[in-house]
């Protein structure tokens, strides 16, 4: 009678480790499989990849310059790093342990002065880098900006050269030997995804175009172990004539980015 038991008991956690499995199997992206770090967690994209990610089953570390913002907006549900990009000392313990980082990190000086797009968007970002490089992060992944190659772009004029900024940023990561995807989105919607189809752009040409912040985390989420994301910058805005993504064969046809030069 113990041993019907306890065969009993194996063949009952067998069938729960093969209906994860199977449940994993059928999420697209590398779910379960390592900690996924979000620096920018707490903003409005990073939010959003967050979300997904826990959705999908991930373990997601959030770093943040404070608990309390992190545990404001997920709770108990992801593990915090209290670290601040700028602080490159800050950064090797939230990158202990971490396969995959998602940055959707940038500057905002009317919440912060010292916030700018130097220190941010570029320095904040090489320090991100630079740091998952000697963490030995399998897969790096950048939001940007359409238009960071258009050096006369009024957004530049405004806000501080904000797009030069984020071109030498794509640059730390692009030249830094490490496995990444960089994603420009094009304007920032705060919209339900998954609602049209994507229209996805290379050598920053593509015109303008609006995208929800949802869709562009469900690219990078995509984008984390896919070897067909690897290398490559692409832009991406909705596209209102379409309904649906085929994310299987998303990235395939962009091209990496060349050699010793900028994947403008």
């Amino acid at each position: 009678m113990k041993l019907i038991k306890v065969l009993s008991a194996f063949i009952c956690v067998v069938s729960l480790s093969l209906a994860a499995a199977a449940q994993a199997a059928d999420q697209p992206g590398p779910a379960g499989a390592g900690v996924v770090l979000v620096a920018g967690g707490t903003g409005r994209t990073g939010r959003e990849v967050v979300t997904q990610l826990l959705e999908r089953g991930h373990t997601v570390r959030v770093l943040s310059r404070t608990e309390e913002s992190v545990r404001s907006a997920f709770g108990d549900a992801v593990e915090v790093a209290v670290g601040d990009v700028r602080d490159a000392d800050s950064l090797p313990a939230a990158l202990m342990g971490v396969r995959y980082v998602i940055s959707t990190i940038g500057s905002n000086r009317r919440a912060d002065p010292t916030s700018t797009p130097e220190a941010v968007d570029y320095r904040g970002v090489k320090n991100l880098v630079d740091a998952s490089l000697a963490a030995n992060v399998e897969h790096f992944v950048l939001v940007s900006s359409m238009g960071v190659t258009q050096l006369t772009r009024a957004l530049n004029r405004m806000s501080d050269n904000i797009l030069i900024w984020k071109a030498l940023g794509e640059n730390s990561l692009r030249f830094s030997g490490l496995n990444y995807t960089i994603v420009r989105p094009g304007g920032l919607a705060d919209e339900p995804g998954g609602i049209t189809g994507l229209r996805v752009g290379q050598g920053d040409t593509m015109p303008d175009g609006s995208i929800p912040r949802a869709d562009v985390a469900t690219v990078c989420i995509e984008a984390l172990g896919n070897p067909a994301a690897n290398r490559k910058t692409l832009e991406v805005v909705r596209d209102a004539d379409t309904d649906s993504v085929d994310w299987a064969g998303f990235f395939a046809p962009l091209a990496e980015d060349p050699q010793g030069r900028i994947g403008g």
